[in-house]
């Protein structure tokens, strides 16, 4: 069964059921111009970035040919640590190349060479021998699973005739990542994803079918990218317990590459659970949580910046002991988006340059600009903040409030009695917490990132608060 990320369960049933669907999101109709100036209170211009695209493409072998030999060359390459060993070849000018591939990695692999031969998946353990052709002058070679050959996987041959020489991939044009308009409406038909915090449950033993999907989805107002999600969402679901409850998660692999997860929620040897699974394969994941805090769960496959960057993250919260309820309870997690070409993964050049497009709550930016989250005057609001990366900071903020509460990283900070008050929550990729206040009128506060910069390429919100 899934998480569900809001809503109480029925009596008698699992506290992880998921709920009746929640009501669509409130659009905020025409106030959107007004909270233009709202917002421009506090945020000055709009930021929209662009990075050099990503590589990848077939590109042509060698300019000068040479006459074929009639020799034949062999030579074994190894695929392990996300690197092919030795990761240069030289072969007499002439010669036909064989190469003889084997994959002691954990995880499956090919290699592809710019002149288009190419070995096909090799599983972890097997070896596959093919035909690269009559090697003329250099030719470059990569792995084409996702992320791998940017992680590093790349090859290198040479010819005798040109000791040393290899030619590095020249990448063909590729379509650019969208232009994003951060003070657009979200496009038609979208709805916000909901903030609400599923409520404390009351079993000591939760379970969660947790699958991988690929899937498309709006990241920014008329933007798309293929996601690779939990449960079909960017954050994945939101699950909920107490110190010494037991978590057991059923991972299954529904993408098309290998997946696995990691939950800091619990502490055990990773050489297991957090293993990378194949497609149509599954695993068990089970932990004690034995900590309070937010924490962030996420993909644990190589290159996990990748991973992490196209949507693979969510949130555990533990509650700490003694947790007083409150009005209004959400749940946001900050991550950046890195786009790609349309309807395609994100940018993984972009991500090792961090160069983010845009930061986010929630996997969407401005989306609680235009459905903003609601309370009442005098409301004590909780908000769990999760930064989920995968590199940048956050310091989340409301505008026109104070917190009176601050817990981060496992410590009260900040509690109602204390003569002090705080301004922001502070943290660090994977660092989690929670603030409280009370907003003291009715209005629209907005809430932001105050590193200005991220406030502006969309990490950034309003709270409607109706009078009572």
């Amino acid at each position: 069964m899934s998480v569900p990320a809001t809503g109480a369960p029925k009596p008698g049933s699992s506290p992880l059921a998921p709920p009746a669907a929640p009501a669509a999101p409130r659009p905020l109709g025409g106030f959107a111009a007004g909270l233009a100036l709202v917002l421009l209170a506090v945020l000055v211009g709009v930021v929209a970035e662009r990075a050099s695209g990503g590589s990848s493409s077939a590109v042509p072998a060698a300019a000068t040919m040479a006459a074929p030999t009639g020799r034949t060359t062999t030579v074994a390459v190894t695929a392990e640590g996300m690197r092919f060993q030795p990761s240069q070849i030289t072969v007499p000018a002439g010669d036909r190349l064989i190469i003889e591939l084997s994959n002691h990695d954990t995880r499956r692999h090919d290699l592809v060479l710019a002149t288009g031969a190419k070995s096909g998946a090799v599983g972890a353990g097997g070896t596959v021998r093919f035909d690269a052709g009559v090697i003329s002058g250099p030719v470059s070679g990569w792995c084409s699973l996702p992320g791998h050959r940017q992680a590093g996987m790349t090859l290198s041959i040479s010819t005798g005739a040109h000791p040393g020489g290899h030619a590095a991939p020249t990448a063909a044009a590729s379509p650019q990542a969208a232009r994003i308009d951060f003070m657009a409406a979200p496009g038609p038909g979208f709805q916000a994803h909901d903030a609400t915090a599923p409520v404390p449950p009351t079993g000591r033993v939760h379970r969660l079918d947790l699958r991988v999907q690929e899937v498309q989805r709006e990241v920014a107002p008329g933007v798309r990218q293929q996601l690779w999600t939990f449960n079909g969402t960017a954050p994945g679901p939101v699950l909920r317990g107490r110190v010494g409850d037991t978590f057991e998660i059923t991972l299954s692999n529904d993408g098309s590459v290998d997946h696995g997860v990691d939950f800091h929620a619990g502490a055990l040897a990773p050489d297991g659970p957090m293993r990378p699974i194949e497609p149509g394969e599954r695993l068990t994941y089970r932990f004690t949580a034995t900590k309070a805090g937010i924490w962030m769960y996420h993909c644990s496959t190589m290159p996990m910046l990748l991973h992490i960057g196209n949507g693979m993250y969510g949130a555990v919260i533990i509650d700490p002991p003694g947790l007083a309820p409150v009005d209004r309870e959400y749940v946001l997690v900050q991550s950046e988006l890195y786009l790609g070409p349309p309807d395609e993964p994100g940018d993984l050049a972009k991500m090792q340059a961090e160069r983010p497009d845009a930061v986010v709550f929630n996997g969407h930016a401005t989306q609680y600009a235009h459905h903003a989250l609601t309370a009442r005057a005098g409301d004590r609001v909780r908000f769990w903040v999760l930064d989920a990366g995968p590199s940048r900071s956050s310091s989340f903020h409301v505008v026109g409030g104070q917190f009176d509460t601050v817990y981060a990283e496992g410590r009260w900070l900040l509690r109602p009695a204390d003569p002090g008050g705080a301004q922001v929550l502070q943290l660090h990729p994977a660092g989690g917490g929670f603030v409280e206040t009370v907003l003291p009128e009715a209005g629209h506060y907005p809430f932001v990132s105050h590193a200005m910069v991220d406030a502006e390429r969309g990490a950034r919100g309003v709270i409607e608060v109706s009078a009572r």
